[in-house]
């Protein structure tokens, strides 16, 4: 296992979590705790948490006393302190406090309520030296509660508080005494004889009664630490290292997998496998319902989107619990093919279809295990769920070409068209809008099934998965427009791209008279604004021509409406040659309402998802990247594909500018699908510099980063945010199977040698050539760029 150098200011994502893998962790009551290698009040080396919000903040920070020096800051460290491992549940960080006195700092996240440390303190100098560790225990609660002071439980001395639902208490070992001052601590006189060390261990154990904690704490004191630290890097030794030739780069890909893997949690009644939230902190993990169904949706459950990228970060390093997720969606399937959007360690369903990239996923956990017998457990259901998609509830105009229900769906509900929370978006209906982004997730789905159908031996399904793949392929060209040289998003009856024009407006009441003709048939969007938050019993009467020429009186009722704040948005279900007049009723006379038509020109990162699914052919493929994602003044962004182009919105600084990880790496994969290699590597250069930067700046990666500045926002190590080391390793070219079975292809597109390990299996990417060293020394070397499987038989 590798041992880094990492000190503050270097890319580092410290998070400590319980490891599902080693432990049964708590959904409801699950406490993340963050190592600051300096800073806060005082400055110290601290492990910090707020136990889920209950309280303000809780740290712990070792003090070493010498004679009469006292030091807890790490910036008077004789050497400052440096990550040297790290895992989920695991880091280790070593320091000298004192010329000739070095310490290692072990931290371990046990369980969901219990984190240990150890101190292993080395004099390295000949004469014997004298010292005082004080252990500070702080607690500021943030309700009702005691900060850590000074108590005797059992036969010794320890601190105990209590903040909310807990008591914690922190237990030292080597019999300490509590000393109770404005830093509570526990305190033990070391005495070190030359070139000697001595280990000393922590406890703090944070569970609803002292006494348990105690008793918890003084258990887990007596555990094996050395045999409990090789089961942790036994169970994290598919890690893949990259040796990139950028350290940034290598520590980011390395936290990355880390990060990722401290998001699982343990499976329970509502899932049968391990799953995961989408941002694990400090601040995460507590339910005061005790069942979860009061957490934030970053803990609500997992989706398509973040299992096929999480499936680019575990794979090959964690092939079984990439197939649990998988498997989570499936058993939650019913008899009509239905998966849920969003399911939840609590329960937790949204109602609405799963985004379709589950055969995506199956087939990505296939090219990383080439186990045929997992595909032929989730085929069945995978078929069955791709076909639900062209149900009437998917597929409401029985086009053939479905429409999602909810922007949440397509993983972007800061949408400009669709979104209800913003003041800035329209607040269109999306089912009564069709575009390219789910159309290519289901040519792409229909696709990956016809690959799993080849490979088990399922042919007789092929024919009619490309007849259905040739019709949404059919569809997204469709909506091609010369004009911008990108796809657009159309009305669901119409097939029409509309921009948007506003028709009217008034206040409170009464009859707006419109007579308006259409060119084309259009789709009315009605926003209300009030003095006062809340919802208004409001019905509309719209009196207008179809499109066939048939006079028409639509009622719109008052469940019709999304409300958010003091703003309520609506969407016409029916399409309009004309509208004569509007009959407004319910509204107060301060009320203002607005009718404006649907506007589809809105340009976004999902017009791009084509080039993912290869749907188009090569000369509308040059024109989409070279006038599109290559034109700085639309996509080329100097730290990614911004989230949407083209807009007047004001406030695009902010959300319309944010790039997300997860579908600029479907980008990039696109544009290696098509051979853009230079351009795929370009964007993984652009994306790893904001997450180089966050790493370096605020020690975290973020949801999103601002497209000019790399500026991250949004929650603390979220996955989306990740590094994405799939699209590194696609780009590069290898393609890990087994520590026995390596698939390369490509040349290095990298101005320096690149160095994969994978389980004691080594692959070196140089200029020209590929090595590939197996564990036991037998080597392989590959000249030229095409595909090559290595096996060691």
């Amino acid at each position: 296992m590798r041992e880094w150098n990492l000190k503050a200011g270097e890319p580092v994502s410290l998070n400590l979590s319980a490891d599902p893998r080693l432990t049964n962790t708590d959904y409801c009551n699950d406490q993340t705790w963050e190592l600051c290698l300096t800073g806060g009040e005082p400055p110290a080396l601290t492990l910090q948490t707020t136990y889920g919000l209950r309280a303000r903040s809780a740290r712990i920070f070792p003090r070493f006393v010498e004679e009469d020096v006292i030091l807890s800051d790490p910036a008077a460290f004789s050497k400052p302190p440096l990550v040297r491992r790290f895992y989920p549940n695991f880091i280790e960080v070593s320091f000298s406090p004192f010329n000739g006195i070095e310490v290692i700092s072990e931290y371990w996240a046990v369980e969901s309520q219990i984190v240990v440390g150890r101190f292993t303190i080395e004099n390295t100098q000949e004469t014997t030296r004298n010292l005082r560790l004080e252990l500070i225990s702080q607690l500021n609660p943030s309700e009702e509660g005691k900060r850590m002071s000074p108590e005797e439980m059992g036969t010794g001395q320890v601190l105990a508080g209590s903040c909310g639902s807990i008591a914690p208490v922190t237990f030292l070992t080597g019999g300490p005494r509590a000393v109770d001052s404005p830093y509570s601590s526990l305190q033990i006189d070391i005495e070190l004889v030359g070139n000697r060390n001595r280990q000393v261990t922590w406890v703090q154990a944070a569970l609803p009664t002292p006494e348990a904690s105690f008793e918890a704490a003084r258990l887990t004191a007596a555990r094996n630490i050395d045999a409990e630290r090789a089961r942790i890097e036994m169970v994290n030794a598919g890690i893949v290292e990259v040796l990139s030739g950028e350290p940034d780069w290598d520590a980011a890909f390395s936290f990355s997998q880390k990060t990722a893997l401290g998001l699982l949690l343990s499976a329970n009644e509502a899932l049968p496998h391990p799953s995961f939230v989408f941002s694990r902190g400090p601040d995460h993990g507590y339910s005061r319902r005790s069942d979860g169904l009061d957490y934030p949706p970053i803990w609500s459950g997992q989706t398509a989107p973040e299992t096929y990228f999480m499936a680019s970060l575990l794979l090959p390093s964690a092939p079984e619990l990439v197939k649990g997720l998988l498997l989570n969606f499936l058993n939650n399937q019913n008899s009509t093919g239905f998966i849920d959007w969003k399911i939840g360690l609590g329960g937790q369903r949204s109602q609405v279809q799963a985004a379709p990239l589950l055969a995506s996923i199956a087939w990505r956990i296939y090219l990383h295990t080439e186990d045929n017998s997992f595909l032929e457990e989730v085929y069945p259901k995978l078929l069955l769920f791709f076909q639900s998609w062209f149900s009437p509830s998917q597929d409401r105009d029985g086009d053939g070409y479905p429409e999602w229900t909810h922007s949440i769906q397509a993983g972007y509900d800061d949408h400009p068209v669709f979104s209800f929370w913003h003041p800035w978006s329209q607040g269109a209906d999306i089912s009564f809008s069709e575009g390219p982004g789910l159309g290519s997730f289901l040519y792409r789905e229909s696709q990956d099934l016809v690959n799993i159908a080849k490979t088990i031996g399922r042919e007789e399904d092929i024919p009619s998965l490309n007849e259905t793949g040739a019709n949404l392929r059919n569809a997204v060209e469709a909506s091609w427009d010369p004009a911008v040289q990108s796809y657009r998003y159309w009305d669901r009856d119409s097939h029409y791209s509309a921009k948007s024009e506003t028709l009217g407006e008034r206040q409170g009441t009464g009859e707006l008279i419109l007579r308006r003709e259409f060119e084309h048939p259009e789709r009315l969007l009605f926003h209300i604004e009030t003095k006062e938050e809340g919802t208004k019993h409001v019905q509309i009467f719209i009196h207008g021509v179809s499109s066939s020429g048939q006079h028409l009186i639509e009622r719109i009722l008052t469940n019709r409406f999304h409300w958010y704040l003091n703003r309520g948005y609506t969407t016409s279900e029916r399409v309009y040659a004309e509208v004569e007049l509007l009959d407004i009723q319910g509204l107060k006379d301060d009320d203002c309402i607005r009718v404006k038509t649907v506007d589809h020109s809105t340009q976004d990162q999902t017009l791009l998802f084509p080039l993912w699914a290869g749907i188009p052919a090569d000369e509308r493929v040059q024109k989409l990247i070279e006038e599109n994602i290559l034109e700085p003044a639309r996509y080329w962004r100097p730290f990614g594909i911004p989230a949407c182009i083209n807009t007047s919105i004001e406030n695009q600084s902010t959300t319309y500018q944010e790039v997300q990880v997860l579908w600029n790496t479907l980008i990039g994969e696109g544009l290696l699908r098509y051979g853009y290699k230079k351009e795929a590597v370009e964007i993984l250069r652009r994306l790893m510099g904001a997450v180089t930067k966050n790493l370096r700046e605020d020690g975290c990666f973020r949801k999103n980063y601002h497209a000019e500045t790399g500026q991250g926002s949004g929650e603390r190590n979220a996955l989306a945010g990740l590094a994405p080391l799939g699209l590194f390793m696609e780009v590069l070219g290898i393609r890990l199977v087994s520590p026995r079975k390596v698939i390369v292809s490509g040349l290095n597109p990298f101005p320096w040698p690149v160095t994969i390990k994978y389980q004691g299996l080594t692959v070196l990417k140089q200029m020209d050539k590929t090595i590939v060293i197996f564990s036991g020394g037998e080597t392989v070397t590959v000249n030229d760029p095409s595909p090559h499987t290595i096996v060691l038989e």
